[in-house]
């Protein structure tokens, strides 16, 4: 995260400004040259050229001194970047299941909607880690690789779309995608949170047993979230002639010795979550137990632009001598 920031590095210098006080009431109070006395001036041609080259040279002493006050001042710009040392964070990668029984009312308003919310305040209490996102139903799909942009992660679980979930759970597909994105992390730890609200369905996919194999040989800790209530909840179980889902009360099934199996086998818990409050107690209890010893600091990127003011007073002190020389002389 970077922030675009101007200062002076020495603003003390600009206080000689005031010495242009005694120059300017000086000037001011200089007595014009008396002129030569004429009849007449009506045909005589006025030397503009001659009142530039003298306007020029009055302001040019001030042009000179305001770059150097300036320069001394060294005007720079900088940028702010949060730095992380990745071998101390945690790596989190939330695995969230999209089947379409995630709109199931047993939860306020639907087990999505309470899940996202959850979610995202879990992602924001975890400001010194990296986190990603995987989404699957009857496929995984990766959302967002692990990164310290967090609002990119909240953009992403806020976004998923309610109209778009699919029918089917490859539980063993979605964590062996997360495990992939982990497996060459350098972080002190990595953790996968998988979230399921059902039992794997997809026969032809990875074997959720197998997905955690793959997750212990790599260090990888794995919480478990069985989401539903326990007996029977409103689900989608079929779509009307106008397009819109039929809900029925249904049987809740979770494949509960599956994701007991994941999480002993990686080191990590197996939780239920049957209500938005028990969700977020699982959330809670899970950011309480992996803590990070990263401690976020803040790196300086300057730019100094002192030297284009030392380039304009050399030019503008060059500019005098030479109409000095040329000019100025010839005519006096």
């Amino acid at each position: 995260m970077f922030d675009f920031n101007f200062e002076f590095h020495s603003p003390w210098f600009l206080l000689l400004f005031l010495s242009f006080i005694p120059l300017l009431l000086r000037d001011l109070g200089k007595k014009r040259r008396k002129g030569i006395r004429v009849p007449t001036t009506a045909n005589m041609s006025e030397n503009r050229s001659f009142l530039f080259v003298l306007f020029l040279l009055k302001i040019s002493k001030y042009i000179i001194l305001s770059a150097l006050i300036i320069a001394m001042a060294r005007p720079r710009t900088f940028t702010i970047s949060d730095q992380h040392d990745e071998t101390k964070g945690i790596d989190i990668m939330l695995t969230i299941d999209t089947s379409l029984s995630m709109l199931s009312k047993d939860l306020e308003p639907d087990r999505l909607r309470a899940l996202q919310g959850i979610a995202v305040d879990f992602v924001r209490q975890r400001p010194n880690d990296r986190i990603g996102l995987v989404t699957y139903s009857g496929e995984a799909v990766t959302k967002v690789p692990v990164t310290t942009d967090h609002q990119i992660v909240i953009d992403e679980i806020q976004n998923i779309d309610p109209l778009e979930l699919n029918p089917g759970t490859a539980i063993g597909e979605g964590l062996s995608v997360a495990v992939s994105h982990l497996r060459h992390s350098k972080a002190k730890s990595k953790i996968i949170i998988l979230m399921t609200d059902g039992v794997n369905t997809i026969e032809n996919a990875m074997a959720p047993q197998v997905a955690a194999d793959l997750a212990l040989s790599n260090n990888i800790k794995v919480y478990t979230i069985g989401i539903g209530t326990n007996g029977y909840a409103l689900m989608p179980t079929n779509v009307d002639i106008f397009g819109e889902l039929v809900f029925t009360e249904t049987e809740v099934k979770i494949d509960e010795p599956a994701l007991l199996d994941i999480a002993r086998k990686t080191g990590g818990k197996y939780f239920r979550a049957t209500s938005n409050s028990s969700l977020a107690e699982v959330y809670n209890e899970i950011n309480q137990m992996e803590k990070s010893d990263v401690k976020s600091s803040k790196l300086y990127n300057y730019k100094e632009y002192f030297r284009l003011f030392l380039w304009i007073a050399f030019f503008t002190l060059l500019a005098d001598a030479l109409l000095r020389w040329f000019f100025y002389k010839s005519v006096l």
